[in-house]
């Protein structure tokens, strides 16, 4: 049999890493086993759905790189597949009817001390109408037992569920039900999801067995479970929409690469052999869900960022100019990140920009960082650390005359790296100084900052002309 898996995402807010972590789990089952990925928008929640959010699951899965096989289709779609559910339930007396508002099933609770549905209106045998839900006659004794993929054997004790909610009193089928006629009609083999949604799987078990046994509804084989373990912060609690920084779009902004978030996603709960930097092949011949961890996953970026990092050092020059191109020269009509670029687009030299590369591509461990390593590039005015001039230039009279001997220097030499760094050698000697701290008042006064691309190299690039301004610039500022 063909493997069948679904994401089944809800447009309520940003893309959250989780989901990613699902789907890219679910993404590699498929092309792993050679069966279909397929993608449902569940967006019945009319009140919390928005068409940007519908749009920024798309482009995150896009950007991911996980091409779905089927879809998007949309919950909404198969309101009349949920409602045709709900009768065949009726007809079997699998449902019945309840009239129990919120404050009486809580004073009931409170009078027994027994939380949940006590099951009051099970034998009351009253008729369906605009006031009443309709609840899942759960059997008396016994219990659902799950074999999931991930967990292992999972027993839920009947007595310990109640009388679930299917259908609200306004005609609302609830997730449980749609979710699982959804599947149905699908054909999912396999349904992969977050071990928060484990409790649920008793109720769908029990409700997919009694559909199998209504005469309206067509029988379908049970799907396989397998829960993914919880996503935790540093403090092992489970990952905050409001706290943590969560939003795969807000990573991707940050100038994250997309395969390194996917080898990064994939070690949420599982691991390749051998060495973490897999490729998306290797992830997908090594993917086994049986190895899939039932612990907490600790989301780490300091983790991530290391791995991308090593992306970036992975590729060609070519290749990271062109990935650079969304922060350094972004093009109105394709994505870009919302911070842009500290230099006016006309000041952009592609040129100068690809001979940079080199110089930095080590140096960073995003793409967001980019711009800031080169805007001393493009542009006349330089961006000055306050403190950092304070520091090498306006305190230190060495700095003073460091500038002033360097002019006079890189007036005269030939303008390449290696010429500027012996006159800076031979310069430094001269008031005592080593090249360490010789460079520090020449790359504050062309840079702005202590911190850089190699300085002679940056030189090089800038010009004569140019450099030799800053320098006249810098130190008239600070005598």
């Amino acid at each position: 049999m063909t493997p069948r898996v679904r994401f089944a995402p809800s447009p309520t807010g940003y893309f959250h890493v989780g989901s990613a972590r699902t789907s890219l789990f679910n993404w590699l089952f498929a092309r792993r086993h050679g069966g279909a990925f397929v993608l449902r928008i569940e967006d019945t929640d009319t009140e919390r759905n928005r068409d940007e959010w519908r749009q920024g699951i798309l482009d995150a899965l896009t950007w991911l790189g996980l091409n779905w096989d089927e879809g998007p289709t949309l919950q909404s779609a198969n309101l009349g597949d949920h409602h045709a559910a709900v009768e065949a339930l009726w007809e079997g007396g699998y449902l019945y009817a309840c009239d129990c508002t919120r404050e009486q099933i809580d004073a009931r609770s409170a009078a027994t001390g027994r939380p949940g549905y006590d099951g009051h209106c099970r034998t009351r045998e009253l008729p369906r109408g605009p006031s009443t839900a309709l609840r899942f006659r759960m059997p008396d004794e016994g219990a659902t037992t799950i074999e999931d993929l991930v967990r292992g054997t999972v027993t839920f004790p009947h007595e310990a569920i109640g009388d679930f909610v299917v259908m609200r009193s306004s005609g609302v089928v609830l997730y449980a039900l749609a979710n699982l006629v959804d599947d149905r009609s699908a054909r999912i083999t396999h349904v992969i999801r977050g071990e928060d949604l484990l409790p649920t799987t008793p109720r769908q078990v029990l409700m997919w067995e009694a559909l199998n046994h209504c005469a309206s509804q067509e029988r379908v084989d049970l799907p396989a479970y397998a829960h993914l373990p919880m996503l935790v912060n540093e403090q092992r609690k489970k990952l905050s929409k409001r706290k943590d920084p969560v939003a795969l779009e807000s990573y991707r902004d940050q100038g994250y690469l997309p395969e390194a978030m996917v080898n990064y996603l994939a070690l949420l709960g599982w691991s390749p052999r051998g060495d973490e930097i897999a490729d998306r092949a290797r992830l997908i011949d090594e993917f086994d869900l049986a190895e899939v961890s039932r612990s907490p996953a600790f989301f780490d970026v300091k983790k991530l960022t290391h791995i991308n990092a090593e992306y970036l050092r992975a590729m060609t020059s070519d290749a990271f100019a062109h990935a650079c191109r969304p922060w350094v020269d972004p093009d109105p009509a394709a994505w870009r990140p919302r911070a842009a670029p500290p230099w006016a687009p006309e000041h952009f030299d592609a040129d100068v920009f690809s001979r940079a590369v080199p110089l930095i591509q080590t140096r960073v461990t995003t793409l967001a960082e980019v711009p800031a390593m080169v805007a001393f590039l493009f542009g006349d005015e330089v961006a000055f650390d306050e403190d950092a001039v304070a520091a090498v230039l306006a305190d230190d009279p060495l700095g003073r005359v460091v500038l002033a001997v360097a002019i006079e220097r890189f007036a005269e030499v030939d303008f390449t790296a290696a010429s500027l760094h012996d006159a800076l050698v031979e310069l430094g000697e001269g008031v005592g100084l080593p090249l360490r701290r010789a460079q520090a008042p020449v790359r504050v006064a062309v840079t702005g900052t202590r911190v850089g691309p190699p300085l002679f190299e940056s030189l090089e690039l800038l010009g004569r002309q140019r450099t030799l301004d800053r320098l006249r610039a810098a130190l008239a500022r600070v005598s």
